[in-house]
């Protein structure tokens, strides 16, 4: 009953729940405690004052007074420091497992923003100051084991400025995400063409369909010369041409010949980004579906997303 109790005013105090949108630092958000130098300080004054009373020491109340305002001026602008301060949650990279995604943080105030630390779950943390008047973008690490969404997290935003006396923070929890890829193996082959179709084949140096420019070489064929380009001023320039060639590849799951599923889709990883980089139009198939052949960054990705997802409810 009591640690019903305890969590139920912790959920209502400190509000642990996702939030959507930009996040504004009000009054009813910032915590503030005393820290250790904070306590001791506390300590010390409440001595100083005895002994003020005790022996009637004029200029001991002075100094203990005038320590005493110190401390409440440090409180203050530690609170100030965080107060009206407004955040929302930019983008977050995919990336694979194992490696450290970076979550994009934009801050904005109207006051400069002194040694302010923000950290996560699992220890990691950033310090950075703010300038006056303008947004400041933070990339916070995440760190990654597994494939599928990475949650970031609740996020803890504190500071100790100016004297270190006093602690004052504030929770932060965006509903933000992170796609991570299965870990790709270090080696592994792709499997010759299987498309009956020929849908996706590999483009090497031709005649077939325009590739793109080149600068003039010395002995190049004149009708390949892009004569407009250099009508514009750009120089000589010399048209490219590519023919496609090969069969088309579908990478299978069931091919795979690891034996476990994180190790045929870490598989898969590198058989797409294998082929992607040759230039192979390229198929996936899933025992949940299968995506068409075709090649560039967007099937690549969209590769990677079926496979960083697959399984996973």
């Amino acid at each position: 009953m009591l640690a019903t109790l305890k969590q139920s005013f912790s959920n209502w105090l400190f509000r642990p729940g996702i939030e959507h949108g930009a996040i504004v630092l009000t009054q009813r958000r910032i915590f503030i405690l005393p820290t250790r130098q904070g306590w001791a300080l506390g300590l010390l004054l409440s001595l100083m004052l005895l002994g003020c009373i005790n022996y009637n020491l004029s200029l001991g109340y002075v100094l203990t007074f005038l320590l005493s305002m110190m401390a409440v001026l440090s409180m203050l602008h530690a609170f100030r420091n965080l107060a009206h301060l407004e955040i929302h949650a930019g983008h977050c990279d995919a990336v694979f497992s194992g490696q450290t995604a970076k979550l994009l943080l934009h801050f904005s105030s109207r006051l400069p923003r002194y040694q302010l630390v923000l950290r996560g779950e699992n220890g990691d943390s950033v310090i950075f100051d703010m300038p006056a008047s303008q947004d400041y973008a933070v990339e916070f690490p995440l760190r990654t084991a597994r494939r599928g969404w990475l949650e970031t997290g609740r996020l803890t935003l504190y500071t100790e400025f100016p004297l270190g006396l006093f602690h004052a923070w504030s929770y932060l929890h965006f509903d933000a995400r992170c796609l991570v890829y299965p870990r790709p193996l270090p080696d592994a082959p792709l499997p010759a063409g299987n498309a009956p179709d020929g849908a996706g084949r590999r483009s090497i140096a031709g005649d077939d369909d325009f590739a793109g420019l080149r600068t003039y070489v010395a002995g190049d064929a004149l009708p390949h010369i892009a004569w407009k380009s250099y009508a514009r001023g750009l120089g000589l320039q010399v048209k490219q041409f590519t023919t496609p060639v090969g069969a088309a590849l579908w990478l299978n799951l069931d091919d795979a010949p690891e034996t476990g599923l994180e190790d045929k889709l870490s598989h898969l990883t590198r058989q797409v980004l294998e082929a992607e980089v040759q230039g192979l139009r390229y198929g996936l198939s899933l025992p949940d579906g299968t995506l068409p052949a075709d090649g560039g960054s967007a099937h690549r990705d969209a590769c990677l997303r079926r496979l960083a997802l697959f399984g996973l409810p």
